[in-house]
């Protein structure tokens, strides 16, 4: 369980998860957040653009624009980040990252932690259930997107 201000955040999330899902892609949102304000939201659309990179959290990044600092921003993403996402919470220095869900995909877990990056997992059945729903209908689009 989240934090109210997590709740409305990872809610964000999953409804850019949504919306990717409805574009083709595969359902994972991201939303970075600066002082209770969204600054950039995003989706995985590797689907939509072809592209071997642009996860949700990259997207979400992407969408932000350039900022001064990322040291006063959460990350809310309705999956756990994989190394390359992580590798970018590690770069720019994200303090903090929630997580939808972290049951299906464990991705970067331990690199994030071991990196002092303050991970919450949200056990959100709705993060859960969208991308399960994916996966049954997708499952090499997915192994592709894990890296398997």
């Amino acid at each position: 369980m989240v934090a109210q201000p997590d709740e409305t955040f990872l809610r964000q999330a999953v409804a850019e998860a949504e919306l990717g899902f409805r574009e083709g892609g595969i359902p994972i949102g991201s939303v970075l957040v600066r002082n209770g304000r969204v600054i950039g939201t995003g989706r995985n659309r590797r689907m939509q653009h072809g592209s071997p990179t642009r996860h949700a959290e990259i997207d979400c990044l992407e969408n932000a624009g350039r900022q001064r600092t990322y040291r006063d921003t959460i990350l809310y993403s309705t999956l756990m980040p994989c190394y390359l996402c992580g590798g970018a919470v590690v770069q720019f220095g994200i303090p903090r990252v929630v997580v939808g869900d972290a049951s299906l995909f464990a991705g970067s877990t331990n690199f994030l932690r071991d990196q002092g990056v303050i991970l919450e997992i949200a056990n959100d059945p709705t993060s859960r259930d969208l991308l399960k729903a994916f996966i049954r209908v997708h499952p090499d689009v997915w192994n592709e997107d894990i890296g398997v």
